[in-house]
């Protein structure tokens, strides 16, 4: 038999049909349906894997935690069918997977049980299968709802111990449960842990940021006097923005929804926000990774032969997104607008020197490109080595972000960079990287104008006073001024 034949074999045997319509309940969210269909199945001696298991059960699942709608006799029903479904999937001999465990630690949380979740995380741990952050969701927010803090610390802590980290949804609840119970130490971790993963927050983690500096606890937690010298060291070794060294003042804090000037002073307290440095060796090892990366998507003969060719003719002060920029606003390739934006940054740079263009060799032969007003552009950025062409079939986004990264210079382009491409490079170093070195363009009347990188770091600061800036997530409207959570308060030091 052909492997056609198999295939198709498969699909029609009662396992595959079953799997087929199963697929479809799940994708519609028919939750009755599959377990009628199960029952059925179970009555004809259908043989279930672990395939028809994880979507039974993360039906279920989906239905015991209210995500299916609100009644609540199918409520019940998910719950009791999931951990009979369970128990035949075990008694079957059907080995669970993290998909299966995450859907019954949901089960769990559903019966109010986070320490079942807790547990099943452990077992999964002890078979070999590593959880994954959505493994411990359920069992953290279970305990940190209940109000349980200590054992949402555990579950913390095992995450830690797992290499799993926490994201915004979890600091947050781990933030709320240790406002909640006074435990000040742990709020001040949880603000530095923030700082250091999320950068900037949503509006429901800057409410819970903003109820515990108006609240009587943070009033009474401070120091009165501190060591200003061991303070200042304490920042300038971390790269500035924050000292770690816990709360500082006293008394009441003053709590404004403010925004910044854009040179970074607080129009509440008149506070300047630091520029927070990044470690040169943390932007080597980006641009190492970013290479391999980018040989592994590339003809790696052909982004060899560009960083040759870079090495050759930069560094460079800035490198232009050609085709970003040319495209804004425009329904055809719009060179006399790229060619204003290159104009603008030889003017703004020290040395005078072009920017570096980059652009798909399609763009710089065909179409727009053969304008003879265009073509004399094209020719003059080639002339002084500041026009590099893309070879046919390659991605230019890996070409011109290594290009800016190697430099250590300005890239250009309204790209917000964050499809998959992007995702690859990861979550800690890039964002801050980016926010450093991006230059974004706004159309006026007089054509595209730059958006340059703000003077100051948007993240949370500590500042050496004992004052806090805390940014919120908004949209890419560069006219809409970023709204900032300022709390300060009177502080007396000692030198």
């Amino acid at each position: 038999m052909s492997n056609k034949a198999r295939k198709k074999a498969h699909r029609e045997s009662p396992e595959g049909l079953l799997k087929f319509k199963l697929d479809m309940c799940s994708k519609h969210g028919k939750f009755e349906e599959a377990l009628c269909l199960y029952d059925e199945g179970r009555t004809k001696g259908v043989s279930l894997n672990l395939h028809h298991y994880n979507v039974l059960l993360y039906l279920c699942a989906r239905e015991a935690s209210g995500d299916g709608g609100e009644v609540n006799e199918l409520k019940e029903l998910g719950l009791k069918r999931g951990f009979e479904i369970f128990e035949k999937m075990v008694g079957d001999k059907v080995s669970p997977n993290e998909t299966t465990f995450t859907s019954m630690a949901r089960l769990a949380v559903a019966r109010e049980d986070p320490d079942m979740a807790f547990e099943l995380v452990k077992q999964m741990k002890s078979l070999g299968i590593p959880p994954k952050l959505r493994s411990y969701g359920p069992a953290l927010f279970g305990f940190c709802e209940k109000g349980n803090a200590e054992k949402g610390y555990e579950v913390d802590a095992h995450m830690a111990d797992s290499g799993v980290m926490p994201e915004e949804p979890e600091l947050s609840a781990l933030l709320k449960v240790s406002v909640d119970t006074k435990k000040v130490d742990k709020v001040y971790e949880m603000l530095q842990r923030l700082r250091a993963t999320v950068r900037q927050v949503s509006e429901s983690t800057l409410q819970i940021i903003e109820n515990w500096f108006k609240s009587e606890d943070a009033a009474k937690v401070g120091a009165e006097s501190w060591d200003v010298k061991k303070i200042k060291e304490a920042v300038v070794g971390r790269g500035g923005g924050w000292h770690g060294q816990g709360w500082l003042g006293n008394g009441r804090w003053r709590v404004v929804r403010t925004k910044m000037t854009k040179n970074g002073v607080c129009r509440s307290c008149g506070e300047k926000l630091v520029c927070i440095d990044i470690d040169p060796k943390e932007t080597e090892n980006f641009a190492s990774k970013l290479t391999e990366l980018a040989c592994n998507k590339e003809v790696k003969a052909d982004f060899i032969r560009f960083q040759e060719w870079l090495q050759q003719h930069g560094p460079f002060d800035a490198v232009v997104d050609g085709a970003n920029v040319g495209l804004i606003k425009a329904d055809t390739f719009n060179f006399y607008q790229l060619n204003n934006v290159v104009n603008q940054l030889q003017q703004m740079s020290l040395s005078k020197r072009s920017p570096l263009v980059i652009l798909h060799r399609s763009r710089v032969t065909g179409g727009p490109a053969r304008n003879p007003n265009n073509k004399n552009w094209l020719e003059s950025w080639k002339m002084v080595g500041a026009l590099y062409a893309t070879p046919p079939g390659s991605n230019d986004d890996w070409y011109w972000l290594y290009a800016a990264v190697s430099c250590k210079c300005l890239l250009v382009t309204n790209d917000e960079m964050r499809d998959h491409l992007f995702q690859l490079l990861g979550t800690s170093f890039f964002p801050r990287w980016k926010e450093k070195h991006q230059v974004r363009l706004f159309m006026t009347r007089n054509g595209l104008m730059l958006h340059m990188p703000p003077p100051y770091s948007i993240v949370i600061q500590e500042s050496e006073s004992g004052s806090w800036h805390v940014p919120t997530i908004t949209d890419d409207d560069l006219l809409n001024q970023r709204q900032w959570l300022c709390a300060s308060r009177s502080s007396r030091k000692t030198s």
